[in-house]
């Protein structure tokens, strides 16, 4: 048996699995970031702590199995956040989570495409480097002898005492060189950051170290079981679902919607709407980090008082595709596609006494759709194989914004039968890493499952290219005043 862990940013998820990686429990324990200031966003590290036994008790009685059966552990969460962690392995600041923009004072006059060049991802103040300098300046315990982590890493540590993450985590930070599958030294210059303040990298699969006592305590696991290296869960999420080689767009409908493709080398997009990250196995995944599209589905269930989102779903079905003429840009929190603009709004443009509450949810599921068309034609012109869509999250239930999307973009959209993938694929890194499963490959073929596929309808490509032409004018005119 082996236990896969997902820390969100709402909950920590923990699936139990057997050696052929089907799930047999789960469970998730809820807690919440908070929000000191305007742009600022934070999470105590002893939230992911505390929820860890819980979380594999309840899923262990879920699944009718004993703590001691289980056999190995795996880790995965959430990208982008920042620990540091003094010489006596104590937290000296909440996590700054991936959606703080606290540092944004330490990117406005770094060189941008240098930086890309480099590392592959977009200078933003929401990756790990920008807030390891903004803590190094501004916590005085975080100036000494810490070690920098991410929460994957942070947990991992706790559980067995290694600094180590793994080379897609390390991709995130914008401190690692694409080329050299190591951490670059111009980059680390930039922000002044030494290497000794941060973990080493390894390979996801590879076992970090030994369960200790404090990580045997934290979660009920008995000591010395292995401890995958683990990753985050934009590459998790596509690992659960058997996703390791090229050839399908993974689209993740979540709170924030991530679009990306695996690809065999790493090409680096000059325009910056997508970014570059190494992945599992040794392949890149070229991705967008994403926008909000499940919280832009929520928005909307609250202004409008819906009981639930399969309410949202009957309003938008009887709505013709283009949503008649109304048109919503998903900037609820910024933009990141076709640009990353993050003082830009979203808006509902077009609405005339026609339109009710079925086409305003129309254009909802509609406009950030549009925002995965604008990824998946960026992939296209950078060569990156996007044959077919795969659609993950809790948003892949919806049959509407499954058929929206294959309608869109032309492609095929495959929804399996279990759409939250990123616990299980920590729990495939954990069979790998302690020999339950000899390679990636093997793992991913046993995960891969039955899928349901969603076709396009031909008949709607007209329809849907003027509605998405729509959407880019839209965008076009409203850059000013963003």
């Amino acid at each position: 048996m082996i236990v896969g862990i997902d820390i969100g940013t709402q909950s920590l998820k923990a699936v139990i699995v057997d050696r052929r990686l089907r799930v047999l429990g789960d469970a998730a324990i809820s807690y919440q970031p908070v929000f000191p200031q305007p742009g600022w966003a934070e999470q105590a590290p002893a939230l992911w702590e505390n929820a860890l036994g819980p979380a594999i008790r309840q899923a262990a009685d879920n699944a009718g199995v004993s703590l001691q059966a289980i056999e190995a552990l795996g880790i995965g969460g959430q990208l982008d956040g920042c620990v540091a962690i003094d010489a006596k392995g104590r937290a000296v600041h909440p996590c700054l989570i991936w959606m703080d923009r606290r540092a944004e004072s330490v990117t406005a006059a770094l060189p941008a495409e240098e930086i890309r060049d480099r590392c592959g991802v977009v200078l933003d103040a929401t990756h790990m480097a920008a807030k390891i300098r903004w803590l190094k300046d501004h916590v005085p315990d975080a100036g000494g002898k810490c070690v920098f982590h991410q929460p994957t890493s942070y947990l991992v540590y706790r559980l067995t005492g290694q600094h180590v993450f793994d080379h897609a985590l390390a991709s995130t930070s914008m401190l690692y060189a694409l080329t050299e599958r190591g951490f670059d030294p111009w980059l680390l210059d930039l922000f002044q950051i030494g290497e000794h303040e941060l973990p080493r990298i390894a390979d996801a699969a590879d076992t970090a170290g030994a369960l200790n006592d404090l990580g045997s305590q934290l979660t009920g696991l008995k000591q010395g079981i292995p401890v995958a290296v683990g990753t985050g869960d934009d590459f998790s999420t596509p690992l659960g679902a058997g996703v390791v080689d090229p050839g399908r767009l993974v689209c993740v409908l979540g709170t924030a919607e991530v679009v990306g493709a695996v690809h065999a080398g790493p090409v680096v997009d000059s325009r910056g709407l997508v970014e570059t990250h190494a992945f599992a196995g040794g392949n890149y995944f070229i991705e967008n980090p994403g926008w909000l599209s499940g919280g832009a589905l929520a928005w909307f269930r609250t202004v409008f008082r819906l009981d639930d989102f399969r309410e949202l779903d009957a309003l938008a079905a009887d709505v013709p595709a283009g949503a008649q003429g109304l048109t919503f840009l998903p900037a609820l929190s910024g933009t990141m596609a076709p640009e990353w603009i993050a003082s830009a709004r979203g808006c509902f443009y077009g609405l005339t006494p026609a339109h009710g509450t079925g086409h305003l949810a129309r254009a909802v599921l509609e406009g950030t759709a549009f925002a995965m068309r604008d990824v998946v034609e960026r992939l296209n012109e950078l060569r990156v194989d996007t044959s077919s869509i795969l659609l993950l999250g809790g948003g892949a239930v919806s049959r509407v914004w499954a058929q929206i999307r294959a309608d869109l973009t032309g492609l095929p959209a495959d929804v399996p039968s279990t759409t939250d993938t990123a616990a299980v694929g920590s729990a495939l890194l954990a069979a790998v890493a302690a020999g339950l499963q000899p390679d990636l490959l093997t793992a991913a073929n046993l995960v891969s499952g039955d899928c349901k596929t969603v076709d396009p309808d031909p008949a709607l490509k007209q329809e849907y290219a003027d509605a998405y032409g729509a959407y880019r004018r839209l965008f076009e005119s409203l850059r000013p005043m963003f």
